[in-house]
């Protein structure tokens, strides 16, 4: 399978070396959430979005400010409210008296990464404003289109306890984050060393290591990994598990699958299986790249039913059932 990818050694030793730097420089700050980590460097290098779902105080916020300041991007946190205006996230005209003439402000989605920060607490008005952004990678304001950066990476999060005054994503909104990430909180270990590091100022040097060129050079690469056909097929076998369940986990777990994945997932499994692949220091994809990913890819795109909650169904089962029966190429 590798011999089929036009990567040299050399641009995969380089690419290597971004990774491998960028992941020290996270968790030389960062105490635990490994996870998110690797979630975060997979959206750099799909150049893709993700929701990551956690209580307040896991350090989301940080994670993406961290990661950001590795590769010297431009940073945009947006703290959503029930009266943000989709103006407040794109921008808009502003009349210039002295001049006579409307002007164009650009809001603060225009950075390369953008933290909506509980998002679902936004209308679904202001919701609405971010798929154009999201999806084409360009806002639209006085009927002119505006580009966004190259590197444009929304990293959302949401409160999944508190649910007063909030608004529903919906399906539509939900499918255009390439994965979703679920934090949980430290060990009591873990959170020692958080205090120790607060208190040696770990912080103080957030200098950028990387440049967003490297981070330009990553995404190219991952395009150029390899994905055999068979591996294509794998991902839409599992893909078609989520909509045709009974087909391959039996009635029992069927039952609470209302919705399955649309056919962004299969694109999500590739894009991202490419990205793990490199981080993995393949230019192939294995099977094992797809597995690793499954979770990830899948969590946001099911839809599970009042009963699946009812009897303490949760989704992550369901995933690792379908991988568990679907066939390894």
């Amino acid at each position: 399978m590798n011999g089929k990818s036009d990567i040299t050694q050399s641009e995969l030793s380089k690419a290597n070396n971004i990774i491998s730097g960028i992941l020290n420089y996270y968790k030389q700050r960062i105490v635990g959430q490994e996870e998110l980590g690797r979630s975060l460097l997979l959206a750099l290098m799909a150049n893709g979005h993700i929701l990551l779902e956690s209580v307040p105080g896991l350090a989301k916020t940080t994670a993406a400010k961290i990661v950001t300041n590795a590769v010297s991007g431009d940073f945009s946190r947006i703290q959503c409210t029930p009266d943000l205006l989709p103006s407040d996230i794109i921008g808009g005209q502003i009349f210039n008296y002295s001049t006579s003439s409307f002007e164009t402000k650009l809001g603060p989605v225009f950075a390369n990464f953008v933290l909506l920060d509980e998002i679902n607490r936004s209308s679904a008005k202001t919701q609405s404003a971010m798929l154009e952004a999201m999806q084409e990678r360009q806002t639209t304001i006085g009927g002119f289109m505006y580009k966004l950066p190259k590197v444009f990476i929304v990293i959302a999060t949401q409160n999944p306890v508190e649910q007063e005054g909030t608004y529903a994503l919906a399906e539509a909104q939900m499918d255009r984050f390439l994965m979703k990430e679920v934090l949980d909180y430290p060990s009591s270990d873990e959170e020692v060393e958080v205090l120790n590091r607060l208190e040696g100022d770990v912080f103080s040097d957030n200098k950028p290591i990387f440049t967003l060129m490297d981070v330009l050079f990553l995404q190219y690469l991952t395009t150029k990994v390899y994905v055999d056909n068979n591996i294509k097929k794998y991902i839409t076998i599992i893909v078609s598990a989520t909509r045709f369940p009974e087909r391959f986990i039996g009635p029992e777990l069927a039952k609470y699958i209302t919705m399955g994945a649309s056919t962004r997932a299969s694109i999500a499994f590739m894009e991202c299986g490419k990205a793990n692949a490199l981080i993995n220091g393949r230019n192939y994809v294995t099977p094992d790249d797809i597995k690793e990913i499954a979770i990830r890819v899948l969590r946001h795109r099911i839809t599970l039913s009042f009963a699946a909650t009812a009897n303490n169904i949760k989704v992550e089962m369901i995933i690792n059932e379908i991988m568990r029966k679907v066939p390894t190429p």
